[in-house]
This record gives C-alpha cells, sequence and structure tokens, in this order.
C-alpha cells in the first residue's frame, strides 16, 4: 500500500505542471510533451486473459529532460480464478543530449534509464515478482508528418528473480488530416536468461485528438513467434495533454 500511495502521489505532482507542449505526438516514447493518458488493455494470454489498467504519463522536467511515468492494476485470470491487484510503478527519465538534422530528417538523440517496481502480488499471478532497472538509448526521427523511433533498452533485475533481457524496438507514427494519427510499434526482446527466447509483439494504434489537449485512440497486438508474450489484444485510451 505504501508504494501505491508513494507512486499516487508522484503522479499528482507531476500533473500540476502547466507547460504547453502541443505539436509532437505524445504516442512517440521520446516526444517532448506533457501528457497523461488513461488506458485499458485487454490479452488473451492462450487459455487465459489478462486486463491491463494503467497510468501512462510525462512531464518535460527541462526542454532536454522527460519524465515518463505509468501505473499499472491488473485483471486476471492466470491462476485459475479472478485476481486483480496492483502490478507495478514505472519511472524513466530521459535525457536529450543531441538534436539536429541529416538531409530532410530532423533527429533528437536520447538517453535514459527505467526503474519498475513491483507491489509483490505475483502470488495472484500479477507481475514478474522482479524490481527492474533498464537503461535506454534511441533517436527520433521526424520528416514532414512521419516519425520513426529504433530504440534499444536492457532489463536487469536489481530485487527478485532474476532478469537479463535486451529488448530492440521500432516505432512508426504517420500523422493524417484532421488531427488523425496511425502507429505501429514492433518489440523484439532476447531473453537472455530463457534460452535466448524471443517473445515478440506487434501494437498497432489509431486515434484523434479532437482539441489540443484531449484525444482518444484505440488499440490492435498480437503476439509473434513460438515464444509470444500473448496470442492478441485489444485496447483504448484517452489522452490529456497540458
Amino acid at each position: 500500500m505504501k508504494k501505491v500511495l508513494a507512486a499516487c502521489a508522484l503522479i499528482l505532482m507531476i500533473g500540476t505542471g502547466i507547460n504547453h507542449a502541443y505539436a509532437e505526438n505524445a504516442s512517440n516514447p521520446l516526444a517532448s510533451v506533457n501528457n497523461v493518458d488513461l488506458r485499458w488493455q485487454h490479452f488473451d494470454l492462450g487459455g487465459s486473459d489478462r486486463n491491463d489498467f494503467y497510468v501512462d504519463g510525462a512531464h518535460m522536467l527541462t526542454p532536454k529532460l522527460k519524465l515518463k511515468y505509468e501505473l499499472h492494476y491488473w485483471d486476471t485470470d492466470v491462476t485459475g480464478s479472478s485476481e486483480n491487484d496492483w502490478e507495478s510503478f514505472h519511472v524513466k527519465p530521459i535525457y536529450f543530449p543531441v538534436q539536429g538534422e541529416l538531409g530532410e530528417w530532423k533527429y533528437k538523440v536520447a538517453a535514459g534509464i527505467e526503474v519498475a517496481v513491483g507491489f509483490g502480488n505475483e502470488d495472484k499471478g500479477i507481475g514478474s515478482g522482479s524490481d527492474q532497472i533498464a537503461p535506454l538509448v534511441g533517436v527520433s526521427f521526424v520528416k514532414g508528418n512521419t516519425v520513426l523511433v529504433p530504440i534499444v533498452q536492457h532489463y536487469v533485475e536489481y530485487d527478485g528473480p532474476e532478469v537479463n533481457q535486451t529488448a530492440f524496438r521500432l516505432v512508426a507514427i504517420q500523422s493524417f488530416s484532421n488531427n488523425f494519427w496511425g502507429k505501429m510499434d514492433v518489440k523484439v526482446p532476447i531473453d537472455w536468461e530463457n534460452d535466448n527466447a524471443v517473445p515478440a509483439s506487434v501494437e498497432t494504434q489509431v486515434g484523434k485528438m479532437f482539441t489540443e489537449s484531449f484525444g482518444t485512440y484505440v488499440d490492435g497486438l498480437i503476439g509473434i513467434g513460438t515464444d509470444r508474450p500473448y496470442d492478441w489484444g485489444v485496447g483504448i485510451g484517452v489522452r490529456f495533454k497540458y
């Protein structure tokens, strides 16, 4: 409970700042934006299900330093009975040391580190049981209405069962007229602790900003390969930018 209260307090403190930044799409994990998204994603796990309800937000502390955060609550029946509880809290400071132009593409280099703290509910089938730390590097490329974002991130545990995983990620976002956008997010992790398994997945997203500060979107998700983390999933989100 103390972890939940601390996570909620941090989210409230972050959300009190006002610093308008509307130009970039907040679905870009390296966008320099202030936003709070309320999200639900449902996953078919092949015999069981998981619902993930979470807050997904970001706040620009300075023009070159962004703080991302997530707070997850799961409902699942992986143990054979329905269970629900808090899963994890994530904090991810991201620094943008360099930006410039490469031909027709604008680019922004990013380096950061993610800290994920579990709430100890793995006996209910909720969470991995490991608190993790994960450094990352990435670049955001922008050309007109097109955004490409390659990211590499490595996860290790600092408490709990051993974790040793490298994740390769490519995000592509295309903006359309009337403030619509489409996104594809390809994730290819390599799990060095589990015979180099590759629990790959693809997430697609279609959304619309109705005003500068409010938008909605839907997600479609699919697991890839024999090591897939889930069979398929769907989701919805509500976005508030400030």
